[in-house]
């Protein structure tokens, strides 16, 4: 696509990179900035340069944080008897959205994944030994990753290399969705469900 401008072409190349933009919502977006006053452009630009700039990793799980210790990790209303190993931020997101769960987290920042060559070496897990390690008070690990081939592997790994502790080790249930039906269900998703079932 031709472009009247080498600003709004050098914008729009910036805005497709984003995960889900493709070049027609890039050009949408970029058109929308446009038309937006100068000084709401300039708080948008802001907000990215200080998001980038002064965003921390928490020290002790890992979760995004503007301080040192993030506030999960501070606060005395968690039970900090539970720690839930997620692969990213946006699974701490997801969890923390149901309004379920009242423990921690561990946030690895990916699975084991040879093809893409990540091992465990690449990952939070030795910092989550430590804590477990280190922490009398830690009496359950959730360990709630992906169900594919590679967050199985990453459980499995975690399972043994946590297995020296006196910790519950958990994976969350996986199973029929609620309000689905079970015709509707892949084989996979249905014998998990019947083998994971609960009593009633």
């Amino acid at each position: 696509m031709a472009y009247s401008s080498k600003l709004i072409e050098q914008a729009i190349a910036e805005v497709a990179k984003l995960p889900g933009i493709g070049k027609k919502s890039a050009l949408r977006i970029v058109l929308h900035l446009l038309r937006q006053e100068a000084t709401e452009t300039s708080l948008l630009a802001e907000a990215l340069q200080e998001l980038r700039g002064n965003i921390k990793y928490c020290a002790v799980c890992y979760n995004i944080s503007d301080d040192e210790v993030c506030t999960i990790c501070r606060s005395h209303r968690r039970d900090g008897a539970i720690i839930c190993v997620v692969e990213d931020i946006r699974d701490v997101m997801a969890i923390e959205n149901t309004e379920q769960y009242f423990g921690k987290y561990h946030v690895l920042g990916g699975i084991i994944s040879p093809i893409d060559g990540i091992g465990p070496e690449d990952l939070n897990i030795e910092a989550l030994v430590k804590r477990v390690a280190g922490d009398g008070q830690i009496k359950e690990i959730i360990i709630a990753l992906p169900s594919t081939m590679e967050g199985d592997t990453t459980a499995f790994y975690l399972s043994k290399k946590l297995q020296p502790y006196a910790v519950k080790i958990t994976g969350i249930a996986r199973g029929v969705p609620v309000g689905s039906e079970l015709e509707y269900t892949d084989e996979v998703t249905l014998g998990r469900s019947i083998l994971n079932r609960v009593q009633l």
